[in-house]
């Protein structure tokens, strides 16, 4: 009996004319038209194995690209503290307008001995198979060795069970009692140099061939306050094309919904500091801001500190998503002699009516990564991440956002997210910001509506002698644009001045109904996020959005 297709989203089905279209969806279009796979052939499904999506693409080049939304931190029954089935998250990621996902399950023993990541494929690949117009990436959450934990994949392809299976038993700091806390609480040095040796591991497999492509970025830097600025630099640092950035903000945003828990906050960021903390960590920064984490939502702080070195380091936001607040579904009971040590995968969720435990959202129903492609595929997904052209937002705030940065009378329209801009010293330069607003709901029946745009620069002062620095002092919002009450698509123009000093420019919007002095003061952020009473933090009301960089290198 065939299987029946699983319902197009409007933008990829042929009897939607493209006029009902918002601009995002009318640019997913025009990227799957120009790669050949919209129309019938799409809608019957006959779109993709993986490894002919690489083979049958077409160019989309810049300066239009097409951003593709995604999530590269979501768990199944194949986590331990997860419950959903891959079928179940595919589904829930397709119909919240996903177009790529990171299946990332975490490493434990019960995952290892029982062969996770080869039991895992054959049923990626089936939920390849049965949601076609969707890249599912197969992935692992990585413990990191005496630090928190990270994101670790690869495009479909050669060796990309193996490579996690090998990086899993030689590397994951939880199967060695390398974590922070673990019994004979291991020496930090010992830790510290095995992360770094497992950074360089993937970076050769990639460099030789094993596999195509390999991708990582820490997860929830700052929720445990574990992952010191040295080590974050350092990670960076000794693979810097695949150790890309870190979550700006983390999973679990809706747990501090009212009415969960008196002291629920977002992002599950209830944590203090510990004997394993790196002590140079404020209290502040145990929290969320706007739901985003400290690390990236203070102006001038660690994020910028980095990005004040001169190189990239990308912001994502994502789900990690294992239970769903208010959700009906239960994991099964477990057979006789079963548990998750001895089969690596729990029981199958059942509808049970009634409203379960979660703090979750879907795959794509509150956070959204967007990444810039010039064409359908893995392998693009990933070269727009490791580009740094990304920019994220929370509960659908905007359509879209295009951010470019050109000399006054530069010829093109210049340099986006992730991007360098040479200019002679005293040149003017120009910001071109193009915004296109929310077109119809969210997935919380509201149209969204963006109230400030701001403008955050900071200056490149090179490599740092204190490897532990996260002050970014330079760095500051030099310009607020006020947008509220702006629809349909504008195009915003901030002139610079003159350029006497490498610079780095990010972006970020808010819908305004929470902030207030930044962390660092109001001189340096007068209207920033801030954070809410425990449990108290609805997130539907205090959205944000947050560009990469685009550097600004100064020559002679």
């Amino acid at each position: 009996m065939a299987r029946p297709h699983q319902p197009l989203p409007i933008w990829a089905d042929p009897d939607v004319p493209v006029g009902s279209l918002d601009p995002q969806g009318v640019s997913r279009r025009g990227l799957l038209r120009s790669a050949g796979l919209f129309g019938a052939a799409f809608a019957g499904g006959a779109l993709l194995a993986p490894t002919a999506a690489e083979a049958h693409t077409a160019d989309f080049g810049d300066p239009n690209l097409a951003y593709l939304v995604g999530d590269h931190h979501v768990h199944s029954v194949y986590s331990h503290d997860a419950k959903y089935t891959f079928s179940q998250l595919a589904q829930a990621a397709s119909r919240y307008g996903l177009d790529w996902m990171v299946l990332t399950e975490h490493s434990n023993f019960g995952h290892a001995r029982a062969g996770g990541a080869e039991a895992e494929h054959r049923e990626i690949l089936k939920a390849r198979h049965d949601n076609k117009r969707m890249l599912i990436f197969q992935g692992l959450e990585w413990y990191i060795p005496g630090a928190e934990h990270c994101t670790v994949f690869s495009p479909p392809g050669r060796h990309e069970v193996e490579l996690l299976t090998r990086f899993e038993e030689a590397y994951d700091g939880k199967l060695l009692g390398y974590t922070a806390g673990a019994p004979g609480h291991p020496d930090t040095p010992r830790n510290e140099a095995h992360a770094v040796k497992a950074l360089k591991w993937l970076d050769q497999q990639r460099r030789s061939g094993y596999v195509d492509d390999v991708l990582v970025l820490a997860n929830h830097p700052l929720r445990l306050g574990i992952d010191s600025p040295h080590e974050m630099r350092a990670w960076r640092d000794a693979a810097p094309e695949i150790m890309i950035g870190m979550e700006g903000a983390p999973g679990a945003q809706a747990d501090a919904i009212p009415g969960r828990g008196a002291t629920n906050r977002r992002g599950e960021y209830v944590n203090s500091p510990s004997e394993h903390s790196w002590p140079g960590y404020p209290r502040e920064a145990y929290l969320t801001y706007g739901g985003f984490d400290w690390a990236t939502a203070t102006v001038g702080g660690l994020w910028d500190a980095m990005l004040a070195e001169g190189k990239l380091f990308s912001v994502t936001s994502n789900s990690d998503v294992h239970r769903v607040a208010f959700d009906t579904w239960k994991n099964g009971d477990w057979l006789p002699g079963q548990n998750f040590d001895n089969t690596g995968r729990l029981p199958d969720p059942a509808n049970t009516t009634e409203p379960q435990p979660g703090s979750d959202f879907w795959p794509g129903q509150f956070s959204r990564t967007h990444v810039g492609v010039t064409r359908y595929g893995y392998r693009h997904v990933m070269a727009g991440l490791r580009a740094g052209r990304v920019w994220v937002d929370h509960g659908q705030l905007v359509d879209g956002i295009d951010v470019r940065v050109n000399r006054e009378h530069g010829i093109g329209r210049g340099v986006t997210l992730g991007g360098r801009l040479r200019v002679r010293r005293g040149e003017k330069i120009v910001l071109n910001v193009t915004v296109t607003t929310a077109s119809r709901p969210n997935h919380h029946g509201e149209v969204p509506r963006m109230a400030h745009l701001d403008v955050i620069r900071g200056a490149v002062c090179g490599p740092v002698a204190d490897r532990d620095a996260w002050r970014a002092p330079d760095t500051r919002v030099v310009h607020t644009a006020d947008v509220s009450g702006r629809t349909g698509r504008y195009t915003l123009s901030i002139p610079l001045g003159r350029a006497e000093e490498s610079s780095y420019l990010r972006l970020r919007g808010s819908d305004g109904k929470r902030n207030g002095p930044g962390l660092l003061g109001a001189a340096i952020d007068p209207h920033g996020p801030i954070t809410h009473e425990p449990g108290d933090g609805d997130p539907w009301v205090d959205t944000w959005l947050y560009t990469n960089p685009v550097f600004v290198d100064v020559v002679r």
